[in-house]
């Protein structure tokens, strides 16, 4: 197998490991690109592909991390996650680790960590990784690296999140969720959301945005059964879609442009937290991004026409 073969028969896996530790699909996608260009240049010829790649584009996402978090301390707003609408990567034995690690909760929580933690416990917990492969990875000891993974793991299970453990039903709930909101339905609604439930949006000062979270059955009814109806008269459209490995969906323009996409914490049957991501910069691997601040005013007119 050539170097090229072994490099797209990993790449899955290498932009999985990388976007869990940036949070960022374009950020993953060109610590991707950066392993290849080391892998193509290195000289020595590797005892594991696997190994040398996932440890090379480990170490770039650690660097890109520690100058991220940077800009991101200085961010408009709350900070999500850039949405990812599909992992690449696959491995049956672990899809339940998969899934509830790329999911919006779950990497917010990761932004706890340091660059290096965060880099093990991905690595260890969701990749299972041996230490031996992650302290070359970090280029720290096996046992210091025993030790990252001790304190991530703790601070992770201090507030791990916690979903919808069957699949089936959560899916059919969000089903019910988009449906109550496309028809205004407030009832419908209120029999979906739980009681303390948040919405809270990342429009990074660039997208019509909530001033602040949406907290509480009520506020949050009222909000969605107002406003999603007049987007409908607007031409909008609602796609249901799968969004960080959790139910979601993606709100389009009448021309099928991007305005934002949203994913649902769903558990014990009711819905616990949206969270949009509203900000144009972090839609573009989606398609077209349309105009929200255009689609917001078409909105508000449909609302003062209809009263």
């Amino acid at each position: 197998m050539t170097r090229t073969e072994e490099f797209q028969e990993l790449r899955p896996l290498l932009f999985s490991i990388a976007y869990r530790i940036l949070g960022s699909v374009s950020e993953a996608e060109d610590a991707v690109q950066e392993t290849w260009l080391r892998y193509e240049g290195s000289p020595a010829e590797p005892r594991s592909a696997k190994a040398f790649l996932s440890a090379t584009v480990s170490r770039i996402s650690i660097d890109v991390l520690r100058s991220a978090r940077v800009r991101r301390e200085e961010y408009v707003g709350p900070w999500f996650p850039e949405p990812l609408l599909a992992d690449p990567y696959e491995d049956p034995e672990r899809s339940a680790e998969l899934a509830d690690s790329v999911s919006m909760a779950a990497l917010l929580l990761l932004e706890r960590l340091s660059p290096l933690e965060r880099a093990v416990f991905v690595l260890r917990e969701v990749f299972a990784f041996s230490f031996r492969d992650i302290a070359s990875a970090v280029e720290r000891s096996e046992a210091a690296c025993r030790q990252l993974a001790v304190q991530a793991r703790r601070h992770m299970d201090e507030g791990r999140p916690r979903f919808e453990a069957d699949r089936r039903e959560r899916d059919r709930l969000a089903v019910r969720f988009f449906d109550a909101m496309r028809e205004g339905d407030v009832d419908g609604l209120q029999e979906l959301l739980a009681a303390d439930v948040h919405m809270v949006g990342d429009s990074g000062g660039k997208a019509p945005q909530l001033a602040h979270p949406v907290i509480g059955l009520e506020k949050v009814t009222r909000m969605l059964a107002a406003f999603i109806p007049m987007l409908a008269k607007t031409g909008g459209m609602m796609e249901l879609h799968e969004v960080n490995g959790q139910p979601g969906g993606i709100f389009r323009d009448r021309d099928g442009r991007v305005l934002n996409t949203w994913a649902l914490d769903i558990l014990d049957g009711r819905i616990q937290t949206i969270r949009t991501v509203n900000n144009p910069d972090k839609l573009g691997h989606l398609g077209p991004v349309g105009d929200a601040w255009a689609t917001l005013r078409e909105v508000t007119e449909a609302r003062r026409s209809a009263n």
